[in-house]
């Protein structure tokens, strides 16, 4: 597998053309009908006279290139997609080649990077396309040789015809294919017959990535172009009063400090000299609403937490009623703070606005929201703005928004020059749209049995919109269900965060029906799978997950884990559905010197059909480390409106050292692929925080636990 570099749709058509006598298939992507595609020979195929939406290519020489859309920022489909395609196809691996599409809202649908979704999008449309090709070869093979398509088999880009012991490579083929007619309808495989499609696969753009190749958008560079950096206002609730430039426009290399909204540019030959001329500068601010502090944020959140004033998300049966009539109820709080998305690559784009029209280039994961914005701005039709899109250096849902996009833009069409807008580390971690701010309670109602016959949840968020999942787990399984949701407005920008809501939402869900297992006196594993038994003979309203799913991944991770089978270590639990998928995990501490020590975590996912199992594995391990760190040590306050953590500095990260074994295991259930970017994270903090209970008979409440005494978790202390 090799990747080319980045193309336009006019320059793969040039490419596709100069191939000479190859197969060019068109597929919709917006439609899985096969009979939606096109085929071009080569004799006929211009720019102009294409209007099709996406391309399966195979050339003379066997190589076979896919034109694939969405943003890829180590999501892995930038692999995931030609293998689909590749499976269907019986293509020589090897010879599969990958292209980054522009944006193109005419060709494509969904052009996004978010929510897990790219996968269960496009899954039929690429099988549909590879197994359509595949048809053609096969039909141009049984003509050349006048024989039936049915005596005719397929394999690592080869037709071959046993009886009379002819074959044919695909690229000999493909000028014969494509003169034919695309198939109405195909065959696809029997997923029992994928032959590539479930094996670990490398990822296309390691070598690009590991030797230093220009790929993100930080790597970007076109000759002429300008450098700035923008001064923000450094807390929230304030807008500027006065700016002082006259010493950053006598620095060298500097060419103008720009004032707009409420923003501040320096523009200049150099990152470097930009951001050195942006510290002289004098910028006074003044009042422009509430200055929020971290001390503000508790005080709201106790007072509306006993608010009347809640919007209920769901009720089932009498709530009141079953509480008063409990053997035994549990309450219990939890609260995590703001986060910062901190990708490895700070935000950037590079803009040029011009007369003719508006050149965009960069990391976005919502392209066609970016450039429906920048045509907003700027009061020009969207069809007059291109956008190129880089390989993303992380994005964690930070990248979903629009803003720097917009800011790159706009600068660029009063300087009248070509610009790349870059954020220091710092402009990332005071520039807003961070995680929620979140606290929630929990309450529980027992019956003498041990039974939960009541169960309430009010979640209160930081501009966080409806803070809970009402319809998760365990709705549907409790008879008696009140949640509800308050939200205070705060001049604070928040945005998604990977798994919205559920990152730490999960946590304390499932933190506190540990709790409440043991206060039934309840093994936590057999508690959880005896609700779903209950949700699925007898549920209580709409039951919006998957029950056997979910109880799938239980048993697989309770089997894989050893649980309760293991008398010198403590071991916790956690499972949750989210983004369509399934992830449950075991946590296991040890004690050492009077200490906790998380060893290792055992993790079952079901995401359906796994495409690449090295992408999939990547992916699961990542969202542990990610919540994993982001549980322990994720943190940021405010002072006046102003962030506190600045840099890496004072805000930690989890670090090698600090990460366990990871055990990573898949349900093999058939289904088609579900999603699995951001179902691993939210698990984590739940199992290692019951596993410290076990090990400590101490629990965690809030988040980060390193706020709290002995919540180290030391992980590879002792084997590094």
């Amino acid at each position: 597998m090799s990747i080319l570099p980045k193309t336009s749709r006019r320059e793969f058509l040039k490419l596709a053309t100069t191939a000479g006598g190859g197969l060019l298939l068109g597929f919709y992507w917006n439609d899985t009908a096969a009979g939606a595609a096109h085929v071009v020979s080569n004799v006929s195929l211009t720019p102009d006279d294409i209007t099709f939406n996406s391309y399966l290519s195979i050339a003379p020489d066997g190589i076979v290139t896919i034109l694939s859309p969405n943003p890829e920022l180590g999501q892995n489909i930038k692999t995931s997609f030609p293998m689909i395609v590749a499976e269907e196809l019986d293509a020589d691996w090897s010879k599969v080649k990958v292209l980054q599409a522009a944006l193109d809202t005419r060709k494509f649908e969904r052009q996004v990077t978010g929510g897990s979704g790219a996968i269960p999008h496009s899954w039929e449309r690429l099988r549909k396309a590879g197994a359509s090709a595949r048809q053609m070869l096969l039909e141009a093979a049984a003509k050349r040789w006048q024989v039936a398509t049915d005596t005719l088999t397929t394999s690592q880009g080869v037709v071959t015809h046993a009886a009379s012991k002819r074959n044919a490579t695909y690229g000999e083929l493909a000028a014969e294919a494509g003169k034919l007619s695309v198939p109405a309808t195909v065959t696809l495989k029997d997923k029992k017959d994928f032959t590539l499609i479930g094996q670990a696969i490398r990822n296309v753009d390691n070598h690009e990535i590991v030797t230093g190749k220009p790929l993100y958008g930080l790597d970007f560079y076109r000759e002429g172009m300008l450098f700035a950096v923008i001064q923000r206002p450094r807390a929230f609730g304030t807008k500027i009063k006065s700016v002082d430039a006259a010493a950053a426009k006598a620095m060298p290399g500097i060419v103008d400090v720009v004032t707009f909204r409420n923003n501040v540019a320096v523009v200049g030959k150099s990152t470097w000299l930009v951001n050195k001329a942006r510290q002289v500068l004098k910028i006074e601010y003044e009042p422009d609403g509430a200055r929020e502090s971290t001390t503000d944020h508790d005080k709201f959140f106790k007072t509306l937490l006993d608010t009347s004033e809640a919007t209920v998300r769901r009720k089932d049966g009498d709530v009141d009623a079953a509480f008063k009539q409990a053997a035994t109820v549990i309450t219990r709080e939890y609260q995590c703070p703001f986060l910062p998305h901190a990708p490895l690559e700070p935000m950037n784009f590079f803009a040029h606005v011009r007369e003719e029209g508006v050149e965009l280039v960069g990391p976005t994961q919502t392209p066609e929201m970016a450039r429906t914005e920048t045509a907003k701005l700027l009061g020009i039709p969207a069809e007059k703005i291109t956008l190129e899109l880089t390989r993303l250096g992380g994005g964690f849902g930070r990248r979903l928004k629009a803003d720097y996009v917009l800011e790159a833009a706009e600068l660029s069409s009063i300087i009248k020059a070509p610009v790349k807008v870059v954020w220091m580390r710092e402009d990332d971690m005071m520039g807003g749209s961070y995680r929620p701010a979140v606290r929630y309670r929990f309450s529980a109602a027992l019956n003498d049995q041990g039974e939960m016959i009541g169960y309430k949840l009010r979640g209160v968020g930081i501009n966080a919109g409806n803070c809970t999942r009402e319809d998760n787990f365990p709705s549907g399984a409790v008879d008696n269900v009140l949640i509800d949701s308050v939200e205070h407005k705060s001049p604070i920008t928040t945005g998604a965060w990977r798994a919205p809501i559920t990152n730490f939402l999960a946590f304390a869900e499932q933190a506190f029906i540990d709790e409440v297992a043991r206060a039934a006196k309840k093994d936590p594993v057999q508690f959880r799978l005896s609700l779903l038994d209950k949700a699925k003979r007898t549920p209580t309203g709409a039951v919006k997950y998957d029950v056997d799913r979910m109880k799938a991944v239980i048993q697989l991770a309770a089997e894989k884990s050893g649980w309760g089978r293991k008398p010198k270590i403590s071991q916790g639990f956690s499972v949750y559905f989210s983004h369509r998928s399934y992830v449950a995990q075991v946590a296991e501490v040890s004690m050492k010197n009077g200490k906790p020590v998380l060893q290792k975590i055992h993790a079952a996912a079901d995401c359906g059909i796994v495409v690449n199992l090295s992408g999939a594995n990547q992916q699961v391990r990542g969202g542990i480390v990610d919540g994993l760190g982001h549980a322990f040590f994720g943190n940021l306050t405010f002072n006046g409106g102003a962030v506190e953590q600045k840099n890496f500095n004072t805000y930690k990260l989890i670090r090698m050292k600090d990460v366990p074994e990871i055990d990573v295991h898949f349900v093999n259930n058939g289904m088609d692929p579900t999603g699995l970017g951001e179902p691993a994270l939210p698990p984590t903090g739940g199992a290692v925080a019951n596993a410290f209970f076990a090990a400590t008979g101490k629990r965690f409440y809030n988040q980060p636990f390193d706020k709290q005494q002995d919540a180290i978790p030391q992980a590879n202390i002792d084997r590094m």
